[in-house]
């Protein structure tokens, strides 16, 4: 089994700036994920769904959303954590964390957008443009991962 990228012309820069745009990401979903924990729940609700009235946001909720929201802050801490973890392997040119940073941060972006923004939730800063990094970031990484992939009959023991 291939476990790093050959490193070919187009494939470094691809896969660094796949890397760039998950630690970024990484880090604003681990800050998201600290906000939402340590606010209070109306404020972490607010927080998330910035699109919508604050107002009507205002309520007495009972502990038991409290206890999902914060759940909800924790995924986005670990989640975000885990990509970022994923964005320095990739800049090694390990194939394991192209795939594990398009699994953890792509499905968390699949719900994120299905949910938030096509239920016109949220504004397009920063929760759009990172669903935008982090689709950006599978594209390239995928594509550097098949361009820098053995060639067929290429038994060399390259790092």
């Amino acid at each position: 089994m291939q476990t790093a990228i050959d490193d070919r012309p187009r494939v470094s820069p691809l896969l660094r700036t796949a890397a760039a745009l998950w630690v970024v990401w990484g880090l604003v979903h681990m800050f998201a994920g600290i906000a939402t924990i340590s606010r209070d729940t109306t404020a972490a609700v607010q927080g998330i769904a910035d699109d919508v009235d604050a107002d009507s946001l205002e309520l007495d909720y009972p502990d038991a959303v409290g206890g999902i929201v914060n759940q909800h802050g924790f995924n986005l801490l670990w989640i975000g954590a885990v990509t970022l973890v994923c964005a320095w392997f990739i800049w090694r040119r390990a194939v394991l964390a192209v795939f594990l940073a398009a699994l953890v941060g792509g499905l968390a972006d699949v719900g994120y957008f299905l949910v938030l923004d096509l239920g016109g939730y949220v504004k397009f800063l920063p929760g759009t443009l990172m669903t935008i990094f982090s689709a950006t970031a599978i594209v390239m990484s995928f594509t550097a991962a098949y361009l820098g992939r053995p060639l067929r009959g290429d038994n060399s023991t390259r790092p």
